[in-house]
């Protein structure tokens, strides 16, 4: 999968035309915050020769270059459409989509607001690891993590088991809706030590209309994507796959891990 994709038939030209297939990253391409495995970009290499494919992380784009592509390998050459930051940030064929911005969208004063009252509630919590990065500011969002997104792969999981048995993500979403309930966000918990903030309807459902554009798209194929295949594994009310993963516009695949979006795969599609 490593090639260029000009090797890939053109959008229109691919045997299974009106379906694409997009995948959440962490917990369902690769292991949380780690590097895909040889073996299952091999496998997307062989359904990209088959279908449009795509994926859709809350992270922004440089950390799905580090888990997606290589030191020679740009990770939008390796799919058809890749969606940063659930589709905010957003490339059809290797060239850049407009984007969407949180902090124009809602304001310094608010925006200061809102991290102050991050960065005390963290402060106040009593958890046994704290690291750095409290808040990652990206384009279309925020990232909030009690622990710091510079916690080490052992503290990530440390931190995802005393997470489950003592409940301090969950509070911690609570406690914002309700001191900003007039700011229109939305809160959605994924991956092991954090949970995004962004505006309602910017979840990952918003690149469904990236998506559904390239029928009337200009320059674009002409494709009308009648079938959407979506896997994930946060798909559970609160996660931040869930929406697309119940929205009607797709069908949705719960996944426990990248093996079982391997295997499944291989069941759709017969590969």
């Amino acid at each position: 999968m490593a090639e260029a994709a000009a090797i890939y038939p053109p959008l229109k030209d691919r045997p299974v035309r009106n379906t694409i297939c997009l995948f959440d990253v962490d917990g369902t391409l690769t292991l949380a915050r780690q590097e895909v495995t040889p073996e299952m970009l091999q496998l997307l290499s062989q359904l990209r020769h088959k279908c449009a494919i795509g994926f859709v992380g809350g992270s922004n784009l440089v950390k799905q270059q580090e888990q997606l592509g290589t030191a020679s390998t740009n990770v939008v050459s390796l799919f058809d459409y890749c969606f940063a930051e659930n589709g905010l940030t957003a490339y059809r064929m290797g060239k850049e989509l407009p984007s969407q911005s949180f902090i124009a969208w809602l304001g310094e004063e608010k925006y200061k607001r809102l991290a102050n009252f991050v960065l005390q509630y963290i402060a106040d919590l009593d958890i046994p690891v704290k690291r750095g990065t409290f808040i990652e500011f990206r384009n279309g969002m925020i990232n909030i993590s009690p622990i710091g997104r510079n916690a080490t792969i052992q503290e990530r999981l440390d931190f995802q088991a005393y997470d489950k048995a003592h409940n301090i993500r969950p509070p911690f979403v609570e406690a914002l809706k309700k001191k900003f309930a007039d700011y229109g966000l939305t809160y959605s918990i994924g991956g092991q030590i954090s949970f995004d903030v962004f505006p309602h309807g910017w979840d990952k459902t918003y690149c469904l209309k990236l998506v559904q554009a390239e029928k009337d798209a200009p320059g674009g194929s002409g494709v009308d994507y009648s079938t959407i295949h979506f896997f994930g594994d946060k798909t559970f009310k609160g996660g931040n796959d869930y929406e697309i993963f119940e929205d009607d516009r797709t069908v949705g695949h719960s996944v426990k891990d990248p093996d079982d979006t391997m295997r499944i795969i291989r069941e759709v599609f017969e590969l």
